[in-house]
């Protein structure tokens, strides 16, 4: 293990070395790339520090007593033999996933997208249910939401609502919950007290940089219109919304946000970037999934990922087998848990594909 950590402790004084140096400075996109390699490797040497200091103990309790001339000595010597002998292999599980390469979209912001699918009013009541659950998540994480555009369902909720989600390791965290989300309950318009099962979609994307993707602007048709909803007479009267469609792909991003056509421009091209960013990822995690077998990111958006059965109070998430009693608090936000259980999956998926002998 060791050894291992030194490997990494050489890469940590190399980039250390580079990030400092003025033409790496100049270079947005390499720097930004060591700086996050280099965050990502000080917890490395941090808990490198914690595993030398451990069969440091070990080394000096096992010389104590086998001296054992002094009896106090040697009983504070157990006590530390003990702790050390316990918490090395604890050290090496920790160290063992952190080691295992980290994947550079993990540490970008998202772009998330909610849309309503099988159950008319209800699926857009549900699709608005799950807006407040992920609003509540990061809100607790601390991360920012900004809304980029919405279409309100007749009933409430939303047919549709893109966000922008920016904070520390926010595409990491929020790409499990890209999938079919399944409710069952029954709904505010049934009479008859009928349990219904509806469906919203969700998608993840990682933000694109405008390094990572080129936009060449004679391929995209910009058009302006009016706002709707909520926000005041400029709404209706400006045409503030935008419309962005990439003629190759045919994809089409619009944000109507914002009061200012640029700013919404802005937020337009974003959402464009992240979507044909998103392209080529998908095909990458497609194979890259294909290759572990893996059931936890599995690259299919259109598979029914977890089920919220309101009579039951239970969440079921299909992935892994996980059921939770526990509805109340996972839709006010409370979806850590589940995040955990899905990311121990996918490590515990990538160490048995890793061939090397940590």
């Amino acid at each position: 293990m060791l050894e291992k950590l030194q490997i990494v402790k050489q890469r940590f004084d190399e980039v250390g070395d580079l990030i400092i140096q003025p033409d790496i400075i100049s270079d947005q996109k390499r720097y930004i790339e060591l700086n996050r390699e280099y965050k990502d490797l000080r917890i490395l040497m941090d808990k490198r520090e914690e595993y030398i200091e451990l069969t440091n103990n070990l080394n000096e309790a096992e010389q104590i007593i086998a001296d054992g001339s002094d009896a106090e000595m040697v009983e504070m010597a157990k006590l530390q033999y003990d702790e050390a002998k316990e918490g090395i292999p604890k050290l090496e599980e920790e160290i063992k996933l952190l080691l295992i390469p980290k994947d550079p979209e993990d540490a970008k912001n998202a772009v998330v997208e909610l849309r309503a699918g099988t159950g008319g009013d209800e699926a857009s009541i549900f699709a608005g249910d799950l807006f407040r659950m992920y609003s509540k998540y990061c809100e607790s994480k601390g991360w920012n939401v900004s809304t980029v555009d919405f279409s309100e369902g007749t009933n409430g909720g939303f047919k549709e609502i893109q966000f922008e989600v920016t904070g520390d390791d926010v595409y990491g965290t929020l790409k499990f919950e890209a999938g079919v989300h399944r409710v069952q309950r029954v709904p505010q318009t049934e009479t008859q007290g009928r349990v219904h099962t509806s469906a919203a979609t969700v998608m993840v994307f990682p933000e694109a940089e405008e390094f990572d993707v080129e936009i060449d602007p004679k391929e995209v048709r910009i058009d302006y219109f009016c706002s709707s909803g909520p926000g005041g007479q400029s709404v209706n009267t400006t045409y503030s919304a935008v419309r962005l469609t990439h003629l190759p792909t045919g994809l089409v991003a619009q944000c109507q946000d914002q009061k200012s056509q640029h700013k919404n421009k802005e937020k337009a091209f974003r959402v464009l970037r992240s979507r044909l960013y998103d392209l080529e990822l998908a095909k990458k995690q497609e194979e890259d999934a294909a290759k572990r077998g893996s059931m936890v990111s599995s690259g299919d958006r259109s598979a029914k990922i977890r089920t919220y059965n309101y009579p039951q109070g239970r969440v079921t998430d299909h992935r892994i087998g996980l059921t939770l009693y526990d509805l109340q608090n996972i839709i006010n936000g409370d979806i850590q848990k589940i995040i955990d259980e899905l990311q121990l999956a996918e490590n515990t998926e990538k160490l048995k594909a890793n061939d090397e002998t940590i």
